[in-house]
């Protein structure tokens, strides 16, 4: 049993991102713009900086994803009333009507990946990670966080 949590994340990582490019195929968004297009389900109107920190992913990164969006219909950006220089990003009507099937290709990822394990050892699992992840936030690092 491989007892490296940093590969078996890794592992994890890369087949999901295999599995959402092409599960994701049929809505015309890949599996980098997938947490984009979650998060702004969960919270429509959030300004361009908020989302790249929200995410953890870099602002050119988030400005890439966001123009692609842009193109193929999933948001439409605006000029932040207060500060003309920040963008606010918005679901679009059609984004709305493909939210269903989004999230159905990703339930089915975790379907597929907990199939044959007990419930309550899912719940564990789901416990772990997401306390591994707020030691992440909370700066629980073996190294200098300027280092990171």
């Amino acid at each position: 049993m491989n007892k490296s949590v940093g590969r078996l994340v890794s592992v994890l990582y890369r087949k999901n991102q295999v599995y959402l490019d092409i599960a994701l195929r049929a809505y015309n968004i890949t599996a980098s713009e997938v947490a984009f297009i979650t998060a702004l389900y969960r919270k429509d109107g959030i300004n361009q900086e908020l989302l790249s920190q929200t995410l953890n992913i870099d602002k050119a990164a988030t400005a890439k994803a966001i123009k692609s969006l842009e193109t193929k219909g999933y948001v439409y950006r605006t000029k932040n009333a207060s500060d003309r220089r920040a963008n606010m990003i918005f679901i679009s009507e059609y984004a709305l009507s493909q939210k269903q099937g989004i999230f159905q290709e990703l339930g089915k990822w975790t379907d597929f990946l907990t199939r044959d394990i007990e419930a309550d050892k899912v719940e564990t699992m789901f416990e772990v990670l997401n306390r591994m992840v707020e030691h992440l936030e909370k700066g629980f690092l073996p190294v200098c966080d300027d280092e990171i």
